[in-house]
């Protein structure tokens, strides 16, 4: 994998549902733009909107920056959220933290987390109580 992004962007991520989405089709729609194959694309769209929900729902907003290689797309999703206390819990399949309000709106199935895992061929999570939360995916080409 090569060290210097052919594209890098960023995208900030507003802690409200009304703009809820934006910034995950705006990573597909370039993706697209770029020629990116479409199994990476969906991966990553995947992912990015899980990762970008989280962020509205749990970390009052947030950004998430994408850099595009020829063989890769890395992603990092950051806010400054609550933190997760648990986070092998929260990758469990299922559970959830979500509120009465949310489940309303559909959300809160706990798949959140393991579906942006199940969509990387690479994942890290680092949280820290009272500093936010950051993820780091790879998707990479074929894979």
């Amino acid at each position: 994998m090569t060290d210097q992004p052919l594209f890098k962007k960023a995208f900030p991520v507003k802690g409200d549902f009304a703009s809820a989405g934006e910034a995950s089709v705006k990573v597909k729609n370039i993706l697209k733009d770029i020629g990116y194959d479409s199994g990476v694309i969906r991966r990553v769209a995947v992912a990015t909107y899980e990762a970008e929900m989280n962020v509205v729902m749990y970390g009052g907003g947030g950004e998430i920056v994408m850099a595009v290689n020829a063989d890769h797309v890395n992603i990092i999703i950051v806010d400054q959220g609550p933190g997760i206390p648990d986070i092998k819990q929260a990758l469990v399949e299922g559970y959830s933290t979500a509120t009465e309000e949310m489940r309303e709106m559909g959300f809160g199935a706990g798949m959140g987390l393991p579906n942006i895992r199940k969509n990387s061929n690479e994942f890290t999570i680092d949280s820290e109580m009272g500093k936010g939360t950051r993820l780091d995916l790879v998707f990479r080409c074929g894979g």
